[in-house]
């Protein structure tokens, strides 16, 4: 999970390791067709080369948010960094295609199916005769069989994040001979292609001590095209090498650094040669496509970011001066802007790449108590919401395809993928007042005083000392006393998504959702809207129907305050009042979302190629623990049911992969009409890359072929378009 500037961190470890221009909008298949998943939104954005125009040697430096506390990408605090090393080191058995589709890798598996089904479920791997380990031992049995045993969840003495998968194994053997791996499970198991993807050696696996310690610092063994030069943390950064004893076709480059960078020193990183190749905002985004513009064109320095002079001081006031103005600037202010200006000049060398990261922003609705508690609440919410116009705000700007996403389990080009957003119906201001007046909330009832706190937030009153400081940037309320909400808004540069935000008029996939979603999804016939969009808050007892929309304040967040503000405009218009409140970064999940102290609030989740398992703890059904608390798992909307357990549950255990997929979009389905969390867009994918690189940049779904990264040699063409998703 992560919302936009907090990437995916901890706190959805037991889902890790998820290997994880103009763009076209595929059309996507209609229900009932051969192919409900449709394509990739987007292609990859890599700047793809053959290998024979990739320049042997160099060192690409990729910015990464932190060297990684572990090398271990099983434990909980396991990061993004200790993914890419782990892809770059070790052994996969599958890896991700451009379609966010498992592949058999070549290169360490000759084959893997399922051989038997009854009485048990058997899956025999045959590996690469040339694989093996650095120390020179072949890569087997007992490599498997050690990372079932940590994974299994049955010896506490390994401080695993999860066992998911290996917890249905029951013992694992040697074949034919050494290159035959059989593995027998106690239960079916449909997600057994997500297992052993990395593969750890039985050196790191074989004990807890090893497990736990071992590996968090460093990796004496590796099997993968780089091995682990060293980790440098007070330089911050990790040294990968060309793997001298690989076996299949050798790294293009000498050297890959991943270099630790904050978000918001990026550009600057960039310019002076830190990085090569880095993710950014999109406000440095812009920096980048305006430096690219030729020289001596005029052209003012509109379109640069927030912080483009690197002064939080003038952060604004040098745009497009004329010369005399430019003389009134103070010292301070004109170092700011030759700085800058030097930095453009040098990101004249970037390009911006762009596609989807595979995951995908929602909004949450806290289901746990409060006007949320009630589903015919949570389902006005969604019906009020119109997505399409919430994800041009984001994806517009950015030359990307505006199309909202209607899975909760899959993105569009995934196997489980169909537009499930049915089962609850498409935006109508008017079903949304219906079900709110069903649900006893009615305009002109007694409401408080201003100081009331919004649902779910515990009658805790004053500002509390993670919130963001300085007036209306901490809390404000959207719809109290019928105050312009745009007094907010234009304060903070958002304006109307109407003027700013959706000026190219441009329509993305404009089909209606038909009506006849899952019962309960509307109003009772003949249930009467109040009247009037806006004649003020409704209320329900006295007290008025008032939501706490808890966002983040930090870098990268910009993004969220204009959703937000977008969301907060229309639940106005049906009635509903937001109370906006910022909080750091650090506190944001913590004190927020996983303890449930809010009652809206935007993140994001992955999309994994195995939603049976993967997407289980974020959708289950909460239950009461021991201690009389409440296990969520990952569920931080706590709403769930049942019925989805059971979908999940029979997906997991299903081998056939269409059966299986029938079912998770059934489970999606029923997610939608819970209206526990709301799929806006896919996240954009934005990196930032020195001309000269190729094969790396917005991956998309894919896994990175590190062997095929590099620079292009001189005199060399690639084709400037981005790689075809399909």
């Amino acid at each position: 999970m992560s919302h936009d500037g907090v990437r995916l961190r901890a706190v959805m470890r037991s889902v890790a390791f998820l290997t994880a221009g103009a763009l076209a909008v595929p059309t996507l298949a209609a229900c009932g067709s051969d192919d409900e998943s449709g394509k990739p939104l987007a292609g990859q954005d890599i700047a793809p080369a053959g290998r024979d125009l990739v320049a042997d040697g160099g060192t690409l430096r990729w910015a990464v948010d932190d060297v990684p506390e572990t090398l271990n990408a099983f434990q909980s605090d396991a990061d993004d960094a200790t993914t890419r090393v782990a892809q770059a080191v070790l052994p996969a058995m599958f890896r991700l295609d451009a379609k966010g589709r498992p592949q058999r890798d070549a290169d360490y598996l000759e084959s893997a199916k399922v051989v038997d089904t009854s009485p048990k479920q058997v899956v025999l791997y045959k590996l690469d005769q040339q694989a093996v380990w650095s120390d020179g031992r072949e890569i087997g049995a007992a490599d498997f069989a050690a990372q079932w045993r940590a994974l299994s969840g049955k010896d506490s003495a390994y401080w695993t994040a999860r066992n998911a998968g290996y917890d249905r194994i029951e013992k694992i053997e040697r074949g034919a001979n050494n290159l035959e791996v059989k593995v027998t499970f106690s239960r079916p198991y449909a997600d057994w292609k997500s297992l052993f993807s990395p593969l750890y050696p039985k050196d790191v696996m074989g004990t807890p001590d090893a497990f736990n310690d071992g590996a968090r610092r460093k990796l004496k063994v590796t099997a993968g095209a780089f091995a682990l030069q060293k980790v440098d943390r007070k330089d911050k950064e990790i040294v990968l090498a060309r793997n001298p004893h690989w076996w299949g076709r050798p790294a293009k480059l000498s050297q890959l650094v991943l270099a630790a960078v904050p978000l918001d020193k990026r550009a600057a990183a960039l310019a002076d040669g830190t990085v090569d190749l880095a993710a950014v905002d999109p406000a440095d985004a812009s920096r980048i496509a305006l430096a690219g513009r030729a020289k001596g064109t005029g052209t003012p320095l509109q379109g640069a970011s927030a912080s483009a002079t690197g002064d939080t001081e003038s952060k604004d006031e040098n745009k497009g001066e004329s010369p005399k103005e430019k003389k009134q600037l103070s010292k301070k202010e004109r170092k700011a802007l030759a700085k800058y200006l030097l930095q453009q000049d040098e990101l004249r060398a970037f390009t911006v790449r762009r596609s989807f990261e595979p995951a995908y922003t929602q909004l949450a609705l806290n289901g746990s108590a409060g006007p949320l508690a009630d589903e015919r609440v949570r389902r006005a919410v969604a019906r009020a919401l119109d997505r399409e116009a919430l994800a041009k705000v984001v994806l517009t700007p950015l030359g990307l395809p505006a199309v909202p996403v209607g899975s909760h389990l899959a993105l569009s080009g995934q196997a489980a993928y169909a537009d499930n957003s049915g089962a609850l119906g498409d935006h109508d201001t008017a079903e949304a007042q219906a079900l709110l007046a069903d649900a006893g909330w009615v305009p002109g009832g007694a409401v408080k005083d201003k100081g009331e706190k919004a649902a779910g937030a515990e009658g805790k009153k004053g500002k509390k000392d993670d919130e963001s400081e300085g007036g209306s940037d901490g809390q404000y309320i959207v719809g109290e006393d019928n105050k312009d909400p745009q007094d907010h808004t234009n304060k903070h540069g958002h304006g109307d998504e109407g003027s700013k935000h959706l000026a190219d008029g441009k329509q993305y996939d404009g089909r209606k959702v038909k009506q006849g979603g899952a019962p309960g999804a509307y109003a009772p016939k003949g249930t009467a809207a109040p009247a009037g969009a806006k004649t003020g808050t409704l209320a329900k007892d006295g007290k008025p129907l008032t939501l706490r929309f808890v966002l983040p304040s930090g870098t990268g967040s910009e993004s969220l305050s204009a959703v937000a503000d977008s969301i907060s405009r229309m639940l106005e218009k049906v009635g509903i009042r937001t109370e906006i409140t910022k909080v750091s970064d650090d506190s944001y999940f913590k004190d927020h979302i996983a303890s449930g102290q809010y009652d809206l609030a935007l993140y994001s989740w992955p999309a994994s190629a195995f939603p049976a398992t993967d997407a289980r703890p974020i959708f289950a059904k909460p239950v009461p623990a021991a201690d009389g608390s409440l296990n969520v798992e990952q569920n931080y909307t706590r709403v769930g049911t049942d019925q989805v357990d059971q979908l999940f549950d029979q997906a997991a255990s299903t081998l056939d992969e269409d059966e299986s997929a029938a079912l998770i979009r059934k489970a999606d389905a029923r997610i939608w009409a819970a209206a526990g969390s709301i799929p806006l867009y896919q996240r954009p994918q934005l990196t930032a890359a020195r001309k000269t690189i190729v094969n790396a940049g917005s991956f998309g779904f894919q896994t990175p072929v590190y062997e095929d990264m590099g620079f292009l040699k001189k005199g060399a063409k690639v084709s400037a378009s981005p790689s075809s998703g399909s």
